[in-house]
């Protein structure tokens, strides 16, 4: 029989650790929606071309994940064994490696952004609509690329941070930086205060900046509070890892990041697929995508925690406890998908009204509001799946889980509904967003096999 007290004690854990999280992902999201309504003003063309650019932004985010989130789970789990100075290797492993990315990342970017921005604008349109999107899109890019470096630093302090239990530090930095955005937004969008009105341009040196306070706050209070994170001792006195580490280190980042970095370009192929019907729905879509991420931030925020809870337990050695735990979490996190899609479906007829655009527009997005919140709860179900899978370390099952499954099942589809039928986009979405249902069932034998239950820091 299931420990009930036992349960209640775990789940308020895990609480502690995901509340945090959800509050600075909900604010950070609600300051995206400002952003949103704030570029929408300036009219449709600032609203696709930046929503197009932060998609392509997007991928390098969820590359950075990958890479901290591979080495994560030797954190979380030295975290549970209690050894600081495996938790130090972690974190100057995670500096160096994203500050490599990072760079990349910005070469890449810089010369091919004019490029993939293009693929979104080939649907049906006004050609000069397209043009006009296709500068405002480049050029936000252009400048957004500075903060790319102080993300990939910022990840690996928060990252760090978080798979420790510790998710108030990075709360804390990220609404600083939430602030300083949302003011920089208003100063530089519209003009204010004797400076001119820079549009979509504006917002992104706004963001620039509130990226290197977020950097700034963690470096300082991690600093300063040593004798909580005593990881931060000597780490950098140098930057020497045991070889033998380093390769376990790299060994499970990289199919994690290559994992986040395919399953990101799946979600953006298929978004391609969605536009090539209409450039419309690049609107739409960006419309759905930012109440989708403010109301998310439950499961996803309960989704990260179970990995870190699961890591703990595992690392402890507490292995026969951890399927009956991971159960037990997994509920928790579905529980908060189906309160925010009711939440979701309430408000779908209202939320586009928010926008400065078309009446087709808004229409379209309601009903991809719709969609959203109904598959919202087998999604929470597939993302705590993930990261309890994840938490042992056996990347291989994520991978088919996650990017392997994207690619072979999802974007073909949507490329085969988007090429070679007239299927109407609002059922063309609704197809591709139920396949999440097949992946609850893959999910479900998965973490019942308990070939995920390992520890990997003996």
């Amino acid at each position: 029989m299931p420990d009930v007290k036992n349960d209640r004690s775990y789940i308020k854990k895990l609480l502690l650790i995901a509340i945090p999280m959800m509050v600075q992902n909900g604010i950070s999201n609600f300051v995206n929606l400002l952003d949103n309504l704030m570029i929408g003003q300036v009219g449709t063309n600032a609203l696709s071309g930046v929503a197009i650019a932060n998609q392509l932004i997007f991928v390098f985010y969820l590359v950075i994940f990958g890479a901290t989130a591979g080495v994560g789970i030797f954190t979380a789990q030295y975290k549970g064994k209690g050894d600081d100075e495996g938790i130090r290797y972690t974190f100057r492993f995670k500096i160096v490696f994203n500050t490599i990315i990072s760079s990349l990342c910005i070469l890449l970017l810089a010369f091919l952004s004019p490029y993939l921005i293009n693929l979104f604008l080939l649907g049906e349109g006004d050609p000069a609509d397209a043009a006009e999107t296709l500068v405002i899109g480049v050029d936000y890019m252009h400048i957004i690329l500075i903060s790319l470096i102080p993300i990939g630093l910022s990840q690996a302090y928060a990252g760090t941070l978080r798979d420790l239990g510790a998710t108030k530090v990075p709360m804390y930095s990220s609404i600083c930086a939430i602030f300083v955005n949302l003011v920089g937004n208003y100063i530089l969008i519209y003009g204010h205060f004797g400076l001119p009105a820079m549009g979509a341009a504006g917002a992104a040196i706004a963001t620039v900046i509130s990226r290197f306070v977020e950097l700034a706050i963690l470096v300082i209070y991690t600093g300063k509070h040593s004798d909580l994170f005593p990881f931060i001792h000597g780490a950098f006195k140098d930057f020497k890892i045991p070889k033998d580490l380093a390769l376990k280190f790299f060994l499970k980042a990289l199919p994690l990041m290559a994992n986040e970095t395919f399953w990101s370009l799946g979600m953006t192929a298929i978004n391609q697929c969605y536009s090539y019907r209409s450039l419309e729905a690049v609107a739409a879509l960006n419309i759905e995508s930012t109440l989708w991420n403010l109301m998310g931030v439950a499961f996803i925020a309960m989704g990260e925690a179970v990995g870190i809870m699961m890591g703990h337990i595992l690392g402890a050695g507490e292995l026969s406890e951890a399927k009956q735990k991971a159960y037990t979490m997994r509920r928790v996190t579905v529980l908060c998908g189906v309160v925010f899609a009711v939440i979701m479906v309430c408000i779908s007829p209202f939320f586009p009204l928010l926008y400065n655009t078309t009446d087709s527009i808004r229409a379209l997005a309601s009903g991809f509001i719709l969609i959203a919140a109904v598959t919202m709860p087998f999604c929470a179900y597939t993302h705590a799946s993930y990261f309890i899978m994840r938490s042992g370390g056996n990347t291989v099952i994520t991978v088919i889980f996650d990017s392997v499954y994207t690619w072979v099942v999802a974007v073909t589809l949507a490329y085969c509904l988007s090429r070679f039928t007239n299927m109407d986009i609002l059922l063309m979405i609704a197809i591709i967003r139920g396949l999440e249902l097949i992946k609850c069932i893959i999910a479900f034998f998965f973490v019942r096999s308990g070939i995920w239950v390992r520890n990997i820091v003996k």
